[in-house]
């Protein structure tokens, strides 16, 4: 009779610790009634002294609030490059916009990246006819001689990023093409191509095609909408 009692009980499963940690956070009052349990209760430290569980949970909030700071200062330090960029955007868009000419226009564009944006090389090359434009000191080339050297980058709407080729740095670049070692590069095309933006760094890894190019389209928009005024 008594072994078919016991062969009729369920057997008896280990309680691991999983099942004490779910219990727990389902039952967060558990240590509210059990004052002996909580005081008892000593948990490992890295230097391998037991520490109260006070201690511990102090130990961890101190480590939480360090790390809220550090998060909060980068938010800050983000803000305040998102400031200054915003306001180096503002001046160069109104100086686009008060250019006198197409020479000014181009001027402007260049002086600012290199000395407000700290861009190691900056260059606007212009698609016209430069017989038509002598008067103009800006860089102008035939739209089918720009085809012809650097179709890959003048095919799409879309800025490219990276290391370019040789023959692409030297038609963006001229006598600086040596020096550059990547580059982003975004054409100008309103209804009819109307040119190319490219901004250069002496870093290879400084442009990369997995970067941000929202900056770059934004001043290439600005542009599209200028330049048809004097070509």
């Amino acid at each position: 009779m008594d072994v078919a009692e016991n062969n009729n009980k369920a057997p008896v499963q280990d309680i691991t610790e999983e099942d004490v940690a779910l219990y727990l956070k389902s039952h967060s009052g558990f240590f509210l009634k059990r004052d002996d349990l909580l005081l008892g209760l000593e948990l490992a430290h890295p230097s391998g002294k037991a520490v109260s569980l006070l201690e511990r949970q102090v130990s961890l909030l101190r480590e939480r609030n360090m790390d809220m700071r550090t998060r909060l200062g980068g938010l800050m330090e983000n803000a305040e490059d998102n400031d200054q960029l915003y306001d180096k955007t503002q001046q160069l868009v109104l100086g686009l916009i008060e250019a006198q000419g197409l020479d000014s226009l181009v001027n402007t564009f260049n002086r600012s990246l290199l000395s407000d944006f700290g861009i190691d090389f900056s260059n606007l090359t212009l698609f016209g006819n430069p017989d038509q434009h002598r008067k103009v000191v800006s860089r102008m080339v035939p739209v089918d001689d720009a085809f012809e050297k650097v179709p890959s980058l003048l095919k799409s709407n879309n800025a490219t990023c990276g290391v370019l080729r040789p023959e692409e740095l030297q038609f963006l670049f001229a006598d600086q093409a040596e020096h550059v070692g990547s580059a982003a590069v975004i054409p100008l095309s309103h209804s009819n191509p109307l040119g190319v933006i490219a901004i250069g760094s002496k870093d290879p890894h400084h442009f990369s095609s997995s970067m941000g190019t929202l900056f770059l389209s934004y001043i290439a928009e600005v542009l599209n909408r200028l330049i048809p005024r004097y070509l």
